[in-house]
């Protein structure tokens, strides 16, 4: 049997280890939560090398790579560098080629049912797929990069800001503890609602779930929430809190759905590869499997 192991420098509680098949092989996945402690994970990244078939790293990425550049989170890049002969992904690959499709996937799904066609994006240019299909399917943005990054409460609306803000703050915010800017270890269990105004605001809440629950309202009647990663616990969040629909990137298995580096690296196991798939190669495997996003209707 193959193996994909994510590690991860997030909680150790969203740990889960299940068995998929995939491409007609039996793939293990597993993730593996260091509590915020980077130098547990790079040595975990160390320690496996060469014995699994390929690597997610989680809670956190190499870098963002928007408007033509690529910035390096040169605070946590470093922890995978430990491995040499397992290929290692940070989910960037399916963020770019499956999760384009989730607009599209919710308008034909409960395109009625949205209106007006607002979303809010809690960090649009780490998952630029993401929200270069929403705005192609003409819904109205608000970026939460200053929001949900430094936690400054002003909202941007216009992809020229996003440039300037990736020219002028980039290089200086991905040299600073990684802590600072994104939930790791036991932070992720942590919800501190601000911004309320703006979640009340969009029909769509869409991003990385731990920034959409560390910050979410105690109500979102009707909203529909579109991420990844949830957990059973998530979903009786966002039950409690009234929101209509969860949309996930990656199916749910065995009660919640996965990471997208867990995912990528699942697929580069299954390929057999050895290496990092191209985005044409990971669009070919998502027609292959036929892997599509899953809707759940909870209110």
């Amino acid at each position: 049997m193959k193996r994909a192991v994510s590690v991860s420098i997030g909680s150790s509680k969203r740990n889960k280890a299940v068995t998929v098949k995939l491409n007609g092989e039996e793939i293990s996945i597993e993730r593996i939560g260091t509590d915020g402690d980077l130098k547990k994970a790079a040595q975990l990244f160390t320690e496996m090398d060469g014995t699994v078939d390929a690597f997610g790293m989680g809670g956190g990425d190499f870098g963002t790579e928007f408007a033509g550049k690529f910035f390096r989170y040169h605070n946590v890049a470093w922890i995978a560098d430990g491995a040499v002969k397992t290929p290692v992904v940070d989910g960037s690959g399916l963020r770019n080629t499956l999760e384009y499709r989730l607009a599209a996937f919710i308008e034909k799904e409960i395109g009625d049912y949205i209106n007006p066609k607002r979303v809010l994006l809690t960090a649009a240019s780490d998952r630029w797929g993401m929200t270069k299909g929403f705005m192609d399917a003409d819904y109205e943005c608000i970026f939460g990069e200053l929001m949900f990054g430094i936690g400054i409460p002003i909202p941007l609306r216009k992809v020229s800001q996003l440039k300037l803000l990736a020219s002028a703050l980039y290089p200086i915010v991905m040299r600073l503890p990684f802590s600072w800017i994104y939930p790791t270890g036991d932070k992720q269990t942590v919800r501190e609602p601000k911004f309320e105004k703006y979640y009340q605001w969009a029909s769509v809440i869409g991003g990385d779930n731990n920034y959409i629950v560390r910050h979410m309202p105690d109500k979102l009647e009707g909203k529909v929430i579109v991420t990844n990663t949830t957990t059973p616990t998530d979903m009786e969040l966002f039950k409690s809190a009234g929101v209509k629909y969860v949309v996930t990137g990656t199916p749910a298995i065995d009660g919640r759905s996965f990471g997208t580096n867990m995912m990528e690296a699942a697929f580069i196991a299954a390929s057999g590869k050895n290496r990092k798939l191209t985005n044409d190669e990971l669009n070919e495997m998502l027609d292959t499997l036929d892997f599509k996003p899953q809707i759940r209707e909870l209110n």
